[in-house]
């Protein structure tokens, strides 16, 4: 069994921010799976359900985002589930927006959800970082984070979201080349056709006259003969 944690915070108020990026990624997977309605348990809302024959719990946490560690604690312990089969996603302001990766273990870079959930449950958990950018200075962070995504930002987002959704299985089964894949085939598509052009029309030959000629030299005309006539 896997616990898969959508970072955020509750409530309509926090809906469309860019920290609650976890929250939809979360809610895009259920949809796509057909999970179960959400319920309130472990501090959070619960839906479980299942990719294929791999069980799988779905949890946002509901303590605000600086105490998520919390839920998932409770979560982990109710379900009997190491560190090691919790995969978190999590908004990312070190990496460009529509960006995505995958990690496990390592420090929490200063993010209060991870600080949490390391206070809780160790550093050993999975992580799935979704880029949402920098806006330039560390102090204007906070008020960045909290902040909805504005619309230029809607259709990257939409397209991560959608290959989120799609590679879930893969996700859950932490086959991070795949679900990897999954998601940059959303948010960059091949382009149909090979861009190159096609063997070109040759242009028809223009007509052109006969060819001047040189009248030729009279043999039996004199040097002189032949000096005068050039002079002509």
């Amino acid at each position: 069994m896997k616990l898969i944690v959508g970072l955020g915070n509750p409530g309509a108020k926090y809906a469309r921010n860019r920290h609650n990026i976890g929250f939809m990624a979360l809610d895009r997977i259920a949809a796509e799976h057909g999970f179960p309605a959400w319920k309130g348990k472990h501090q959070g809302a619960v839906s479980e359900g299942r990719f294929g024959s791999l069980r799988a719990v779905l949890l946002k946490p509901e303590t605000f985002m600086n105490n998520s560690g919390q839920s998932v604690q409770a979560a982990a312990k109710f379900y009997k589930i190491e560190p090691q089969d919790v995969i978190v996603l999590h908004d990312e302001i070190d990496l460009a927006p529509g960006k995505v990766k995958c990690k496990t273990g390592g420090g929490h870079a200063g993010h209060n959800g991870l600080r949490s959930l390391h206070q809780h449950i160790g550093p050993d958990y999975h992580r799935v970082r979704l880029g949402v950018g920098h806006p330039g200075h560390k102090d204007a962070v906070p008020g960045y984070v909290l902040r909805d995504f504005p619309k230029a930002d809607e259709a990257w987002l939409d397209d991560v979201l959608r290959g989120i959704g799609e590679g879930a299985p893969d996700l859950a089964a932490w086959d991070t080349a795949k679900f990897l894949n999954t998601v940059a085939m959303r948010v960059n598509p091949p382009r149909s056709g090979t861009g190159t052009k096609g063997p070109q029309p040759a242009k028809p030959a223009q007509e052109t006259g006969p060819e001047p000629t040189t009248p030729e030299p009279d043999p039996d005309k004199s040097p002189l003969q032949k000096l005068m006539e050039r002079f002509r």
